[in-house]
């Protein structure tokens, strides 16, 4: 079963540039993964530090495959430095 992901993260002003420049790389290279759908990034009119992915996967299996990317992980390794806050991520599928 195809899995819907929303991801919503908010960058820290100091840091919109670079979080932004990396975001852009996870694009790039999530779309060479196999079980990736759809990966679309999108950054708010109001509040330019927020940035929200939506995702669609082929399967779960591929959502953890994706999960364990070094380029997943690059971002995991400075979120805490350079967001506002976690993630916050919704899994869903469509009804």
């Amino acid at each position: 079963m195809k899995i819907h992901l929303t991801a919503i993260i908010k960058a820290k002003e100091e840091y919109r540039a670079e979080v932004l420049e990396i975001l852009q790389n996870m694009v790039i290279e999530t779309r060479k993964e196999a079980a990736c759908e759809l990966y679309t990034l999108h950054q708010g009119t109001e509040d330019k530090n927020q940035f929200v992915f939506y995702e669609i996967w082929k399967t779960e299996e591929g959502l953890t495959q994706h999960n364990q990317q070094p380029y997943i992980q690059a971002f995991g390794a400075i979120a805490d430095e350079k967001l506002q806050e976690k993630p916050q991520i919704y899994l869903t599928h469509i009804i």
